[in-house]
């Protein structure tokens, strides 16, 4: 008989029994429509291995991770090649989620990911608002031709949710068109008390880890300068207690674009701190 012990793939702090769990963590490796640096489908492996240096314990929110209570299901499998199979395969497991009255924290994968997910949570919850964190506007129609893309996705989102329903934060790139939209709805943030009118809504929450800063996170597909320090993202995160968060995910995670390994670190400690005020 082996003895072990054995190291655990899973996200450290996890519940092992998906029926008692409260949080599905959902690994969502895709990232077929990239615009510029492909390989966060790559991410949530690493992110797993990553987080065994964590603490379980976030000194900032005062809260343990057995106190979270989340399940992480693993990685979906998708079909190479096949956007919208792999849109398929994620709605269907989200909704799952919700149907058994759980919770998706999406680990991406490219933010397009994050489509199919709001997609599902709207099923459950007709009062659906998302809070966009983000370097880019993300509202383009198409991009080269094609509608089904990372740079449309918060687009997509507003057909789903109204624009009315949307707050950005970080945004500092994008199409004049795009900003053009976002002032139309009102959907550009800069201060907390901007996503007071949301407090009535049940929030999805999406981090495109190019909100931080590259000199803090370098690798992602598509680095912008001039973003958040991690504690200002951390600043929103705290304000966000207030709100009922439905679901949540963090995308566009590239890890090999950073040898040193310090995004991904960064980015398991946003993800831990994120599922600490669901």
């Amino acid at each position: 008989m082996l003895r072990g012990p054995f190291l655990d793939r899973t996200w450290m702090g996890q519940n092992p029994d998906y029926e008692t769990s409260d949080i599905v963590m959902l690994g969502l490796p895709f990232d077929g429509t990239v615009s510029y640096r492909s390989g966060s489908r790559f991410a949530p492996e690493q992110i797993r291995l990553a987080s065994w240096g964590l603490e379980e314990y976030s000194p900032r929110f005062d809260k343990h991770l057995e106190y979270v209570n989340f399940h992480d299901a693993g990685d979906l499998e998708f079909p190479l090649g096949n956007t919208y199979k792999t849109l398929d395969v994620i709605r269907q497991n989200v909704e799952d989620i919700y149907a058994d009255g759980k919770r998706v924290f999406g680990i991406g994968g490219e933010h397009l990911v994050s489509l199919p997910e709001i997609e599902a949570v709207s099923k459950f919850h007709n009062n659906l608002a998302v809070i966009h964190f983000d370097a880019h506007t993300d509202l383009r129609e198409e991009y080269l031709g094609e509608a089904m893309s990372h740079s449309a996705v918060i687009r997509h989102v507003s057909k789903i949710v109204g624009p009315q329903n949307i707050k950005q934060i970080g945004i500092r790139s994008g199409m004049k068109e795009e900003f053009e939209f976002m002032k139309k709805y009102n959907t550009l943030v800069t201060e907390y008390s901007g996503l007071d009118e949301l407090k009535d809504k049940k929030i999805f929450v999406t981090v495109d880890l190019d909100v931080l800063d590259p000199s803090v996170m370098c690798g992602t597909g598509t680095p912008e300068a001039g973003g958040m320090q991690f504690n200002e993202l951390m600043g929103w995160f705290e304000y966000l207690k207030n709100f009922d968060i439905v679901g949540a995910d963090v995308v566009e995670l590239a890890p090999d674009y950073d040898a040193s390994g310090v995004s991904t670190a960064v980015a398991t400690k946003v993800i831990r701190e994120l599922l600490m005020v669901m």
